[in-house]
């Protein structure tokens, strides 16, 4: 039972740091400072929030794993994959996908170096997949926090 509510900790706390970058930081960033100035800040605080995301997702990972396990130890399931699991993993890739794969096309776009999408369409893509992360993350917390029989 610690075990859950550690878990359902890290998940808000994961959901509140995304939608704190996302929502407020990087927004203000755009009202107080230079367009240029701005979006280097923003770009370090999303890699900055990728990086410690990456943590929390792979200790929330471990965590349901071993309590995926304990369940079924008791008895109390058949499968290893849980809906928990799926959240976990699918704002894992799009972690992963935003911060190694579409960051670098953004910052070759941005110097002018040719790449498959406009900095625009990179950009919009980049902001709905991060949406989608935090959807994905808070319906994790939201689950977690759920009466457990």
């Amino acid at each position: 039972m610690k075990l859950l509510r550690f878990q359902a900790w890290l998940a808000a706390v994961w959901t509140g740091i995304t939608v704190a970058v996302g929502g407020l930081a990087a927004p203000a960033a755009f009202l107080v400072l230079e367009r240029d100035l701005a979006g280097k800040v923003a770009g370090r605080m999303f890699t900055l929030e990728a990086k410690l995301v990456l943590g929390l997702a792979i200790v929330s990972f471990l965590i349901e794993r071993r309590r995926v396990r304990d369940l079924a130890e008791s008895g109390r399931t058949a499968s290893v994959m849980t809906g928990n699991l799926l959240l976990i993993l699918g704002a894992l890739f799009l972690a992963i996908f935003g911060e190694f794969v579409l960051h670098p096309m953004i910052e070759a776009s941005k110097a002018g170096q040719p790449v498959a999408l406009s900095f625009a369409a990179l950009h919009g893509l980049s902001s709905a997949l991060y949406w989608v992360r935090a959807v994905m993350v808070g319906c994790l917390a939201w689950r977690l926090t759920a009466h457990q029989p």
